[in-house]
């Protein structure tokens, strides 16, 4: 999307987090622990992906995004689905999306990456633009 910025990956953490559980250090319970809401969030709104579980290996993993800004007011905190988003980035100034991955079987979840969408990015895409010699200077 032409808007975002300030992305922040949390694969380096999900990598860990999966070395505990395989070594032990952790159990699988701990982890998939995705609430009721989770779970109906990644069924009605969630983008499925061609990823498996990296716990079970049983169902491929569904991407839910969901949304916070003070320009939301009551929708704040809603899943949306990626298709929204463009609409809502140019509607709004500002919000930030959270992106998180659920397995809907063994209700695995982690936090994949978040980052900023909405039109304040417009204008800063436009001064790093070239900017455009004056009109009529040096012509005749």
């Amino acid at each position: 999307m032409r808007t975002q910025r300030q992305v922040i990956d949390y694969s380096l953490q999900r990598r860990a987090v999966l070395r505990d559980v395989r070594s032990g250090r952790v159990a699988a319970l701990e982890v998939c622990d995705a609430s009721p809401y989770l779970r109906n969030a990644a069924t009605y709104h969630g983008e499925p992906t061609d990823e498996r579980c990296p716990i079970c290996r049983r169902d491929n993993l569904t991407l839910v995004r969901y949304v916070y800004g003070e320009e939301l007011k009551q929708s704040a905190g809603q899943a949306r689905k990626l298709a929204e988003l463009p609409v809502l980035a140019m509607t709004l100034r500002e919000f930030q999306v959270f992106v998180v991955e659920v397995c809907r079987s063994c209700s695995w979840n982690h936090l994949i990456e978040r980052y900023v969408l909405g039109r304040d990015g417009l204008s800063e895409l436009d001064e790093d633009a070239p900017r455009a010699s004056q009109s009529g200077e040096g012509r005749r």
